[in-house]
């Protein structure tokens, strides 16, 4: 009879928070991505009143948070949130 070695509580508790924290680490990860602007169907002119400059997501000068590159402020895409006074 083979004997298994014993695992600590401890063993199996410092394991747990490890994976856990890769995991958090990840989604940080994901949520940092950014999506191309074709995706969002990005164009650098307005729909209506619906612009990037004032848009809860622009970043001035010419980004987003959700966007990747250059953005402008007169620019639109389908992600647009207004922004909360």
């Amino acid at each position: 009879m083979t004997r298994r070695p014993e695992i600590s509580r401890r063993r199996v508790l410092s394991i747990a928070a490890s994976a856990a924290g890769a995991s958090i680490t990840g989604a940080a990860a994901a949520q940092a991505a950014k999506v191309p602007q074709k995706i969002v169907k990005y164009q650098d002119t307005p729909k209506g009143e619906q612009r990037c400059d004032n848009c809860d997501l622009f970043e001035a000068p010419s980004s987003c948070k959700n966007v990747d590159g250059t953005i402008a402020a007169q620019g639109w895409c389908i992600v647009y949130r207004k922004k909360q006074a």
